[in-house]
């Protein structure tokens, strides 16, 4: 688990992925990537400005150092590109909460699906987690691709000032 200085030795990787905890030397190319089209599925707006965005990304930080909540930054393995951000909300929970978002030049190459397996499995054998929510918009059909390739179930339904979401229950991978 998570706590403090040793939260950034953390180190996932897949076939073709590294994930690392963000850090403020990635907080640019983060805010770069962020556009309204990406975030059209997602329960958040762009920050309007890197100084807002310094905002968001320093409660990160907080909560990646208490291990509530970790923020991972993925990029290839090889070629250390950033390609988008993995959320694991409520980490210390029976059930965390998983959220992905690919860079929009990214999209189509597996990178989310493949982002996500590795963090469930990093969590299976790390924290007691006993399965995980991955909440997605309706319309967002391929979240919902991805939650059912990794063995996810429809468990609800939710209406939120954006979009309706259908929420999956993911069980960890063993």
């Amino acid at each position: 688990m998570p706590t403090g200085d040793n939260d950034n030795r953390i180190e996932i990787l897949s076939a073709r992925l590294a994930l690392r905890p963000f850090t403020a030397t990635d907080a640019d190319e983060v805010f770069a990537a962020i556009t309204p089209t990406l975030t059209r599925y997602m329960g958040w707006e762009p920050a309007p400005s890197q100084e807002a965005f310094a905002e968001v990304w320093r409660a990160w930080l907080l909560t990646i150092r208490d291990g509530s909540d970790l923020h991972f930054v993925v990029r290839g393995r090889d070629k250390p590109r950033f390609l988008g951000l993995v959320g694991l909300h409520r980490a210390r929970s029976a059930e965390p909460e998983l959220g992905i978002w690919i860079r929009e030049d990214a999209h189509r190459n597996g990178y989310g699906r493949e982002a996500i397996a590795a963090v469930v499995d990093w969590t299976g054998k790390h924290l007691a987690a006993e399965s995980f929510e991955y909440p997605v918009a309706e319309q967002n059909l391929a979240s919902r691709r991805l939650a059912e390739s990794l063995g996810g179930v429809e468990v609800s339904r939710r209406t939120a000032p954006k979009y309706n979401s259908v929420v999956y229950r993911i069980p960890p991978r063993r």
